[in-house]
């Protein structure tokens, strides 16, 4: 009976609102670099949207920046130092087998 009488408490936790990441002033755009770079993983991927916390028209707009500046050569399609680091691992297996022959 106590239990069906007690009123809904709503937990107190504080909750703090995350800023959105672009500002209204913001204009996304191809040649503003420090606005794309915050949007592509270290691999040079585009970030999906839950990710960015954007709406479907900025991440829109954002994918056509960074493949316009993909383009012009402003960004690397891909980050070289993965590639790097799987040529250097390939040349170490390949010196290996020739040792053992």
């Amino acid at each position: 009976m106590d239990k069906s009488k007690r009123p809904f408490i709503k937990s107190k936790r504080s909750f703090r609102r995350r800023l959105p990441p672009i500002q209204p002033g913001d204009r996304i755009d191809y040649r503003n670099m420090s606005l794309i770079s915050r949007f592509i993983s270290e691999q040079g991927k585009i970030l999906s949207r839950r990710v960015n916390r954007l709406t479907l028209k900025q991440q829109r707009l954002i994918t056509i920046a960074i493949k316009q500046a993909r383009i012009l050569s402003l960004l690397p399609f891909l980050n070289n130092e993965k590639q790097f680091e799987r040529t250097e691992s390939t040349t170490r297996t390949s010196s290996f087998r020739t040792k053992n022959k």
